[in-house]
C-alpha cells in the first residue's frame, strides 16, 4: 500500500511539474533579435499602419494670431537641449510657401538620405507613369519603407542615371540643388539612399510639396506610416512625415525623419531632423529623435508657419 501510495504522489509530482514548465514557457518573453533594422531592409509593421485621414494643408486665409518666437530665443533653448542628449543633431524648419522664415539649429546638418528619399522617388514615378495614380509600389515603399518596392520605382524610371536625373529634376522644381547618387556605392545598399541630403534642403523641398498638388497623392501615403514607425515626428498630431536610417561604414546608425506639421491657427511648417547618437547605436538615435521632435511640438505654436496660395 504503501509502494502504490509513493507511486501515486509521484506521478502527480510530475503532473505538477509539467504543468508549471508549460505555464514557465508561455509567460516569458519571446526571443527576439534585440538589434535594429535598417531602412534599406524591408520593414514590415507590427501591428498595422494608421489610418486617419490625413489633413488638408491651409490655403491663404487670416495671419495666424500667434507671433512667432524670436529665433534667438529658439536657437538658445535648442542649445540647452542639445547640451543634454547624447546624439549629434541638427533641425530645419520651414514655413510652407515662405522660405524666408527658414530656420536650421543644431551641429548636424548633412549626410545620406537613407529612405527619406523614397519621397522623390515616389512623386518622380507618379509623375513619369502614362497613368498617374498611387501604384501599389509607392504605397508600400511609403507607408512601410519597403526597399523592394523602393527598388521597382527606381528601375521603372529607367537605367540608374535616367532614374536620378528624374528624382533631382523633382528637386530641382521644388529649388533643392541636391544631388540624387546613381550609383551604388556601399554594397548592400541602394543607390538613391546613399544621396547626400542636407536638413536645410529637405525642409525646404517638402514646403514646396505641400502647396504642389501633384504631389498630394505622396503626401497623403505620409499621413499612413506603419505603426511601427511613428516614433519621433510619428507622436505629432496629423503629422504626415517619413523617416529613414541606416549605418555608416563603422556600424553607427544615423536617424532622421522629415515631415509637415500643421498649427493649431491654421498654418503649416515643414520639418527635418536628424540625431547621430555617440552610441552609435539605432535605438540611442530613435530616443533621441524623439526628444527633439517633441521639443518641436511644445514649441508648434511658436515656430513659424505658412499657407498654400488659392483656394
Amino acid at each position: 500500500m504503501t509502494h502504490r501510495l509513493a507511486l501515486i504522489v509521484a506521478a502527480v509530482l510530475m503532473v505538477a511539474g509539467l504543468v508549471f514548465a508549460s505555464v514557465h514557457l508561455v509567460t516569458q518573453p519571446a526571443e527576439h533579435d534585440g538589434g535594429p533594422t535598417p531602412m534599406e531592409a524591408t520593414v514590415v509593421p507590427t501591428s498595422g499602419a494608421l489610418t486617419a485621414p490625413p489633413p488638408v494643408l491651409p490655403t491663404t486665409g487670416p495671419d495666424t494670431d500667434t507671433p512667432a518666437m524670436p529665433e534667438s530665443i529658439l536657437a538658445n533653448e535648442f542649445a540647452a537641449l542639445e547640451q543634454n542628449i547624447a546624439s549629434t543633431v541638427g533641425l530645419a524648419v520651414q514655413p510652407i510657401n515662405n522660405p524666408s522664415e527658414a530656420i536650421q539649429f543644431g551641429s548636424w546638418q548633412q549626410g545620406p538620405a537613407w529612405s527619406t528619399i523614397k519621397v522623390p522617388l515616389a512623386i518622380a514615378a507618379i509623375r513619369d507613369s502614362t497613368s498617374p495614380t498611387v501604384t501599389d509600389a509607392a504605397r508600400a515603399a511609403i507607408t512601410l519603407s519597403d526597399n523592394a518596392a523602393a527598388e521597382q520605382l527606381w528601375s521603372d524610371l529607367g537605367e540608374p542615371s535616367a532614374a536620378a536625373q528624374k528624382v533631382q529634376q523633382v528637386l530641382t522644381e521644388a529649388g533643392d540643388p541636391s544631388v540624387v547618387q546613381s550609383e551604388r556605392i556601399r554594397p548592400g545598399f541602394t543607390a538613391f539612399g546613399q544621396t547626400l541630403w542636407p536638413l536645410k534642403a529637405q525642409a525646404e523641398f517638402l514646403a514646396h510639396a505641400a502647396c504642389d498638388r501633384r504631389d498630394e497623392p505622396v503626401l497623403a501615403l505620409m499621413g499612413d506610416i506603419a505603426s511601427d514607425q511613428s516614433w519621433g515626428l510619428g507622436e505629432q498630431p496629423a503629422a504626415r512625415f517619413k523617416g529613414g536610417w541606416g549605418p555608416d561604414e563603422a556600424g553607427s546608425y544615423l536617424v532622421r525623419q522629415f515631415g509637415l506639421l500643421t498649427t493649431t491657427d491654421g498654418g503649416a511648417l515643414a520639418v527635418a531632423v536628424a540625431a547621430q547618437p555617440h552610441s552609435g547605436v539605432f535605438q540611442d538615435g530613435v530616443r533621441d529623435l524623439t526628444q527633439v521632435t517633441r521639443w518641436i511640438g511644445d514649441r508648434l505654436p511658436k515656430l513659424p508657419s505658412g499657407r498654400c496660395d488659392g483656394g
